[in-house]
């Protein structure tokens, strides 16, 4: 199997999807302009220094979700594709991950963002696997704010994707 790797954030897509997310939400007046830019910086500044408590930062990144319904969720999301990931998804993008379809290769996005934001970014680049950060849901499915599961973050991403090959029976040779 050839697999074709690509980190989502600044590489398919010109922006960073977490960050619009926010944003998104701001433009709403769901999320205080703020408090999240308060928050946003100091975990910023955490990341810089490689301290970054990644449980710490997913509680504030995520508590949002649980606001709202999966139906309330998916709507919104909808609005964001249109609003702030379609225009930054270039034509270029587009072509290699296709390329690479064509060549027969495995294409996947691995990304510290959580399913949620990315899933549905996938779908529109028309990327079938995708590592992201999982997420806890309740009983009737809507999430609860919380992660799941080893976050895909720093060597996070590494154990996830040896899982990912592991549970298809696969081993990755890369030079």
């Amino acid at each position: 199997m050839n697999l074709a790797l690509f980190d989502l954030d600044n590489t398919l897509i010109a922006g960073d999807s977490d960050t619009e997310w926010p944003k998104f939400l701001i433009k709403r007046g769901i999320l205080d302009p703020d408090h999240h830019a308060r928050q946003n910086d100091y975990f910023y500044e955490q990341y810089k220094a490689g301290t970054l408590d990644i449980y710490e930062f997913l509680d504030f990144q995520l508590a949002p979700l649980a606001r709202f319904s999966r139906s309330e969720l998916d709507a919104l999301h909808a609005q964001y594709m249109q609003e702030h990931i379609l225009p930054i998804i270039p034509q270029k993008a587009r072509e290699l991950v296709a390329a690479h379809q064509a060549a027969g290769d495995v294409v996947m996005i691995i990304t510290a963002t959580n399913r949620f934001i990315t899933g549905p970014i996938a779908r529109e680049l028309g990327v079938e696997h995708l590592i992201a950060v999982e997420l806890e849901q309740d009983a009737d499915g809507n999430y609860t704010g919380k992660p799941t599961g080893v976050p895909s973050f720093q060597a996070g991403k590494i154990t996830r994707l040896n899982d990912w090959l592991a549970a298809r029976g696969e081993t990755l040779q890369s030079y």
